[in-house]
């Protein structure tokens, strides 16, 4: 599995949010009702099935509220559970409550992701297709949801505009074509991974003369919203030679005759973008 170095991402979205929820007064509910000494034990619940991811998340927002609040994983990340214990923590009930909602609320985040990747991991299972995420990601959280896609068993296509090359519809346009894009692509950027989409099959066959004609090694072709007849067609006509990408129409009830093509990539802006929260509860009981 591709490591992430999430930290710095998840220390700014952490402040953030403790920001705007606590602002300058901080939880007076709280303040109001619970004795400032007061300690308590609070458990967190999976209430409905799925994958667990961003438990390092939960325990950041703990520490970034009181560095005295313990934290105790109780189930392992990327497993498909129906539900039970998530996690326990300790200290300062004043200090658990403060913390809930932004911990629940990435945790429950990044869950649900992996969850949805696990439902599309599954779906092609037995074929030779990778499920890959897109950029469609929550604003300042893209490297947190791109992890919780590798937790929920899928991978990542690039992280932005600024770690690969990848020619779209309005790029070729206005290169004047895919051949076209594809050799001004790989004369300013030799070193970095190159994808080119491409519309229908006379595109694929320009792409792959392309390739073939500049010796091209991390070269991919998307296919973009092709029929099934297409998709095999393109397999047959790539023959191996280059690694070929489907994307479009991608649903749960699509991706498995999507990846029964023979497509060896499938992205889908569905894992984050429509990914539900995964359903998680707090429960906080005084400790004497």
């Amino acid at each position: 599995m591709v490591t992430l170095d999430t930290t710095a991402a998840l220390d700014d979205l952490i402040a953030r949010a403790l920001a705007e929820d606590l602002g300058d007064a901080g939880d007076v509910t709280a303040q109001a009702t619970v004795p400032e000494d007061l300690r308590g034990r609070a458990t967190v619940r999976q209430k409905a099935p799925g994958v667990v991811a961003g438990l390092d998340a939960f325990e950041r927002v703990l520490r970034a509220v009181d560095p005295e609040l313990t934290f105790e994983p109780l189930t392992d990340e990327g497993v498909w559970r129906e539900d039970g214990p998530v996690l326990a923590t300790e200290g300062s009930a004043r200090s658990i409550l403060a913390a809930e909602r932004t911990a629940l609320n990435i945790v429950g985040r990044l869950s649900g992701v992996a969850t949805m990747t696990r439902r599309y991991a599954d779906a092609v299972a037995g074929t030779r297709a990778v499920v890959l995420d897109t950029r469609k990601t929550t604003p300042g959280m893209r490297l947190l949801e791109k992890r919780a896609v590798l937790t929920g068993g899928g991978a990542n296509h690039r992280i932005g505009l600024f770690d690969e090359i990848l020619i779209k519809e309005n790029h070729a346009a206005m290169a004047g074509g895919v051949g076209e894009a594809v050799r001004a692509a790989t004369a300013h950027r030799p070193d970095l991974p190159l994808v080119v989409e491409c519309q229908d099959l006379a595109e694929v066959q320009v792409a792959l003369r392309t390739a073939d004609d500049l010796g091209l090694e991390r070269f991919r072709i998307l296919l973009d919203n092709m029929s099934h007849e297409d998709l095999r067609e393109a397999v047959a006509l790539s023959g191996g030679r280059v690694p070929l990408e489907a994307s479009g129409n991608v649903s749960l009830a699509t991706i498995g005759a999507i990846a029964a093509t023979g497509v060896d990539f499938i992205s889908a802006g569905a894992l984050t973008h429509s990914a539900p929260v995964l359903d998680l509860s707090l429960i906080l009981e005084p400790r004497t």
